[in-house]
């Protein structure tokens, strides 16, 4: 390793912050801060761009980029500290490569979403969804909820994260011989709107009584596993905000992408081997405990819970997605995906007027192997795999902050998508025997 390559590591560290762990506390002193982090959207006209910006991000320990450099006609988000605004400004007026300030502060978007954060040991019964949680409330209230309900709702765990924390699965069933959808939160850790929405749906499912909602939680059997990367989620908290990935050290640098490291073209496009890259995919396929456990439970319950659809919730930049990722290959029921897809949008879209976009992975976001969704679908056997990215756009200046008071819109309006989802599967005869 390269002097250089060590004092880019070091760097590195300084940026994501160093800090001493306290079991269920907020950020402390020690915790990443990103004081006039100034966020930037740039757009790549030529070639030339495109080569300019793939150098930048891997020589720069000052910029954060936010997607790869790709292809001419591309926008990037990148996010460069405080010390290098003015040499990142000169890089854009030499090379005329248009860009636009976004956020000129990104600790104050930080800041402001700190204080709609509840204390640890918020009483289970008083969760609402205008205020995020931190992890061990949530799964206090995963436990509290089940014993509200214990009929029809159990708790449960598929296995432990690499810092030895339990992933927890919520399961609603209230009738045998269902057949089951699966959803997934919180797979990346600074994205908190994620397990946000997974407990709302998971409440809405087990107490309303609004018909539609009480159909599909009558119908159908549920599986929730609201944070599947405890360790990077509880860090987001205590140590940096926009902490992506789990927390398994590797050499000088900690963490994988869980997203790309399922066994569906593990390693390729859309992936990293540099274990310091937010999209790292690790050592190999399923090294991480994390997205081991959930494949195993996947592998385990697909035939005797009969799992028919599998869904992912990331955030942001208002997509619904399918397999494949890696490839523009179109998978055998890309019409019915499809379909099934465009009714989601249009349900959500009908509740406050929010925007989405639908395709494959490929066609709408961008290139990316080793996914959930990809690896549910083709080895997993799951027909239904969907991603949403849930709010804001994609030239949100929020990104993975979003305010609390964006949980309860952005709440009903994917519940509403799920009523259509499981809707049209059922027309298309994917639930049928």
């Amino acid at each position: 390793m390269s002097g250089k390559t060590v004092s880019r590591l070091f760097v590195l560290f300084a940026l994501i912050g160093t800090f001493l762990s306290i079991e269920g506390d907020v950020a402390g002193d020690g915790a990443a801060r990103y004081d006039h982090y100034r966020l930037y959207r740039v757009e790549l006209a030529t070639e030339e761009h495109v080569q300019l910006f793939e150098q930048l991000e891997a020589q720069s320990d000052s910029c954060t980029f936010y997607g790869h450099a790709r292809q001419p006609g591309q926008q990037l988000t990148i996010m460069v500290s405080a010390s290098k605004v003015a040499d990142f400004e000169d890089l854009l007026a030499l090379h005329a490569v248009k860009g636009r300030v976004l956020e000129r502060n990104m600790q104050q978007l930080i800041d402001r979403e700190a204080a709609t954060v509840q204390p640890v040991t918020t009483d289970p019964s008083t969760l609402d969804w205008e205020h995020y949680y931190q992890l061990e409330t949530i799964y206090t209230w995963m436990d509290w909820i089940a014993r509200m309900h214990p009929e029809w709702v159990t708790t449960f765990e598929i296995g432990h994260s690499y810092e030895g924390r339990p992933i927890k699965g919520l399961k609603l069933s209230r009738r045998p011989a269902n057949k089951a959808i699966v959803v997934e939160g919180g797979i990346h850790a600074r994205e908190w709107i994620s397990p946000a929405t997974a407990t709302f749906l998971m409440n809405e499912l087990i107490t309303s009584e609004e018909p539609s909602v009480r159909e599909i939680g009558t119908a159908y059997d549920w599986y929730f596993f609201p944070i599947v990367n405890p360790d990077g989620y509880r860090f987001t908290f205590t140590g940096d905000r926009l902490w992506r990935k789990n927390r398994k050290p590797y050499g000088l640098c900690r963490g994988v992408d869980l997203n790309r490291n399922f066994a569906s073209n593990w390693g390729g496009i859309g992936s990293s081997d540099d274990p310091c890259s937010y999209d790292f995919s690790g050592s190999n396929s399923f090294s991480e405990p994390e997205s081991l456990a959930l494949a195993n439970f996947l592998q385990a319950n697909v035939d005797v819970a009969r799992i028919r659809t599998y869904i992912a919730l990331h955030s942001y930049s208002q997509l619904l997605m399918f397999p494949y990722g890696h490839t523009a290959e179109k998978v055998p029921n890309y019409n019915d995906l499809q379909s099934i897809t465009d009714k989601a949008i249009e349900a959500l879209t009908s509740v406050n007027g929010t925007e989405y976009r639908g395709g494959s992975k490929h066609e709408t976001i961008y290139p990316s192997s080793g996914g959930s969704i990809d690896w549910a679908y083709k080895t997993g056997g799951v027909p239904v795999s969907l991603t949403f990215e849930l709010r804001g756009p994609p030239d949100s200046t929020d990104m993975f902050i979003l305010p609390a008071d964006q949980i309860l819109p952005v709440g009903r309006e994917t519940l509403a998508a799920f009523v259509a989802i499981v809707r049209e599967a059922a027309r298309l005869g994917y639930y049928d025997n």
